[in-house]
């Protein structure tokens, strides 16, 4: 179904609908996911499995994990084997029916979007090299808006009494983050063919999207941490001093990012990989303009010029 259809059937129900329930329970894998479901379910009990000062990669299946996922009545999670390590032994453990894999309680933000750089091989000599492809779609600006899309159906889904209110709120919602894209494009203008340090491919998505060059990375490969070698390496890499800035989320050891901006006298720019604490970054448009803004204030400081 088109969004303009969304739409016209919004004010067709003349948004109209029973409240929704109090004690619907969410489990999310990521802070990203929770930050959107609050969007259309803001009295909705959320339960996040990590934070911005870790890497979902790597997390405990403890036992206040487990108890939240047996009461979910959905777990929305990134898939793409993001979570791989530790999503199946919490499913297992929690024994709840709705959220196991196949039922319409288990929502993966990864089946419905076009993820960059799939492999048909993966072995252990490639690093933590994912075979669906990059996972970290959330920084899509994009693709978001389908994933949104498509959570918000589910929801609605689950929920019917409250499919009316959460499709308005998905609509208000599409509609904030088109002018927010808008914007982002207009201050993409400034950052094209610049380039940056990364250290894994949080980022991919949007620096991408920006036209940012990411060709050099901090990792030998995705998911192993720096090494003295390859910093070494890289430090004689062809254009690396050419680099506006070296960019690295919050959860990332700083140490190998700081030692080489000493090297080559750039900025380090440690900013959330995902929704954080603050203000400005509680939301996926605020981190998307935070980290946007971080980058057109480096460029701009660099040159000397404005944007």
């Amino acid at each position: 179904m088109s969004y303009t259809r969304w739409f016209v059937i919004t004010l067709l129900l003349g948004l109209v609908s029973l409240p929704a329930r109090a004690d619907f329970q969410v489990f999310a894998c990521e802070p990203e996911w929770a930050s959107l479901v609050r969007e259309f379910l803001p009295d909705a009990r959320i339960t996040t499995a990590t934070s911005y000062l870790q890497d979902p990669h790597y997390i405990e299946a403890r036992p206040s994990l487990i108890a939240a996922m047996r009461r979910a009545d959905i777990a929305v999670c990134t898939g793409a084997s993001l979570e791989a390590g530790w999503l199946p032994t919490l499913l297992q453990r929690a024994s709840n029916p709705a959220v196991q894999p196949g039922r319409s309680g288990l929502f993966f933000a990864a089946e419905h979007a076009q993820l960059h750089a799939p492999h048909d091989h993966v072995d252990r000599s490639m690093g933590d090299v994912h075979p669906e492809g990059n996972p970290h779609v959330h920084l899509s600006p994009d693709q978001l808006p389908t994933i949104a899309d498509a959570l918000a159906r589910r929801l609605g889904q689950l929920m019917p009494e409250a499919s009316s209110d959460i499709l308005a709120r998905y609509i208000r919602w599409r509609g904030g983050w088109s002018q927010h894209r808008i914007e982002w494009r207009r201050k993409a203008e400034a950052l094209q063919g610049r380039s940056v340090v990364i250290q894994h491919t949080n980022f991919s998505y949007l620096l991408n999207w920006l036209g940012v060059d990411t060709r050099f990375e901090l990792e030998p490969k995705p998911g192993l941490p720096p090494s003295a070698s390859h910093l070494s390496q890289l430090l004689a890499a062809p254009g690396l001093k050419g680099v506006d800035a070296i960019l690295i989320a919050s959860h990332q050891d700083p140490q190998p990012a700081n030692w080489l901006a000493k090297q080559i006298q750039k900025p380090v720019l440690v900013v959330p990989g995902t929704v954080a604490d603050s203000d400005q970054t509680k939301t996926l448009a605020g981190l998307i303009s935070t980290l946007v803004n971080t980058l057109a204030a480096t460029v701009q400081e660099d040159s000397g010029g404005r944007l």
